[in-house]
């Protein structure tokens, strides 16, 4: 099971920036949850933070997987990412970028992290039968 970081613990943003690039081929499951965690920020600020798909870890994919919804605050942000569209995605790395208006410094800073865990099939079909029974 994959339980890792796509952008390291304690990571500070500046300027844009991508992530390690995470090798994801060997998951059972091709559902991953993203927890997005924002430790510190300043004021008057956003964060775009995207993932990005890859064969071979060295060719990637010009649009993102998927993307958080843009941030401008503290706090712990989830997004599931289903990857059964994508077959040939075996590699994956966050990309982010950064913007700061307003008065004060113009350099903006955010220190996050970007975790993913793989989300196991038992899990997920129970969820779905829940899910299913719910509607």
């Amino acid at each position: 099971m994959i339980d890792t970081q796509l952008v390291p613990e304690k990571t500070v943003a500046t300027a844009k920036g991508d992530g390690p690039s995470v090798d994801v081929s060997g998951a059972s499951s091709r559902v991953f949850l993203l927890t997005l965690h924002i430790t510190n920020i300043i004021e008057q600020e956003s964060l775009d933070v995207s993932v990005y798909g890859s064969a071979d870890g060295t060719a990637w994919a010009a649009k993102p997987v998927i993307a958080f919804p843009q941030k401008f605050y503290r706090g712990q942000h989830p997004l599931l990412l289903n990857l059964s569209d994508h077959a040939d995605v075996k590699v994956l790395r966050a990309h982010w970028e950064v913007a700061r208006w307003g008065r004060g410094t113009e350099t903006p800073m955010f220190e996050f992290h970007v975790g993913l865990r793989e989300v196991p099939a038992d899990v997920l079909k129970e969820a779905t039968a829940e899910a299913k029974a719910l509607a």
